[in-house]
């Protein structure tokens, strides 16, 4: 009987522990920020390893973030080089308001990628 009841405990002990292994592995931690902007609030890097800055909103606070030699840039989904990004989001700026997501990879504070509808 006591054979029954050591089992139990193992498999009881067994059981919660894996369910709290499952639980903690089930809990998102965010690791990316996307924000959508309008293109006037957006300001592009000069160079491949400078900086964006960007406000989320006309009252809010203007972020510099740093972008890195692997952030992709994309125009409409299409990749392209960052010379060629600077170029058109320069160029459209006179025209009709434009859309920017920009994904922001909060650990290591830099910028993913960018991408610009035009």
């Amino acid at each position: 009987m006591e054979k029954v009841n050591l089992m139990k405990i193992k498999t009881l002990l067994t059981t919660t522990l894996l369910c709290l292994g499952l639980a903690m592995t089930a809990q998102a931690q965010v690791i990316s920020q996307a924000y959508e902007l309008a293109l006037s609030d957006f300001s592009a890097p000069a160079t491949e390893n400078g900086g964006v800055s960007f406000k989320q909103c006309k009252t809010c606070d203007r972020q510099v973030v740093r972008v890195t030699s692997a952030t992709r840039y994309t125009i409409n989904g299409k990749a392209v080089r960052l010379e060629d990004f600077r170029k058109a989001v320069l160029q459209s700026r006179n025209g009709p308001e434009r859309d920017v997501t920009v994904l922001h990879h909060l650990e290591s504070d830099t910028i993913e990628s960018i991408d610009v509808s035009l």
